[in-house]
């Protein structure tokens, strides 16, 4: 009621269940745990507005309005309109990013009514913006997909992330930070397992035993009659004994 704007849909059913979030991860350094990881969405409370006020009390200081560069092409191509800090736009602070910059709701035409359009934008400590996502539950995906990892809001700027945070995506999200890894062809990433291959029933061909040659009668009869003069010769020699 305040700024005479509406939260969207799911930004308000995200304040119904929680108001507020925050989660912190550490790591272990030398038997010291180290924190890390830090994923944040302001309450209500601090949901505050930037742009409104000076950033100093000191009388005719400078506000973020008048600090705003508008030398940078907007709308061309297929690059979104960026925010302003003057009345054109209403923008809220979603996350301070530990000072690394701000990830902000903006609500981008505030005249002469406030759209109930938003957008989540990044502002890094340059007050350059940076398009994030359209709606506040791909931010929120996008935010427990980088595991709140450092400075990982900078991934989606034209300088990427520092060398120290970018040790830290190599170690727990690599496939982000590697982003040649990304550009490659989408059937690089597709299974390419062929199901009736390995599902295919495979006639097994039955081992034909090989049976021993058949001899001819005659051979038999002289086997037999043969076996009967030794049995026959080893009698006589027994008795004579």
């Amino acid at each position: 009621q305040k700024n005479s704007c509406v939260l969207p849909e799911d930004l308000k059913n995200f304040y119904l269940m929680t108001d507020g979030f925050q989660m912190t991860w550490s790591v272990k350094t030398d038997d010291t745990p180290m924190p890390l990881g830090s994923m944040v969405i302001n309450s209500v409370s601090k949901l505050c507005r930037l742009g409104g006020s000076s950033m100093y009390t000191l009388p005719n200081a400078p506000t973020l309005a008048d600090l705003e560069d508008d030398t940078d092409d907007e709308g061309n191509g297929d690059k979104p309109e960026k925010p302003h800090f003057d009345s054109r736009s209403l923008i809220f602070e979603l996350d301070p990013c530990n000072g690394n910059g701000k990830v902000c709701l903006v609500y981008k035409h505030a005249e002469p009514v406030v759209s109930p359009d938003t957008e989540i934008w990044f502002l890094d400590r340059a007050l350059y913006w940076h398009f994030l996502t359209k709606t506040f539950t791909a931010y929120y995906r996008l935010l427990i997909t980088h595991l709140g990892l450092p400075q990982w809001q900078y991934a989606f700027t034209s300088y990427g992330v520092s060398p120290q945070a970018k040790q830290w995506f190599n170690m727990y999200k690599p496939i982000t930070i590697n982003t040649a890894l990304l550009t490659e062809e989408a059937d690089s990433f597709v299974n390419k397992l062929d199901p009736n291959k390995v599902f295919k029933s495979k006639n097994k061909t039955p081992v034909l035993k090989k049976k021993p040659p058949s001899q001819p009668p005659g051979s038999q009869k002289s086997h037999t009659s043969m076996t009967s003069a030794k049995t026959s010769s080893l009698a006589g020699n027994s008795s004579r004994k």
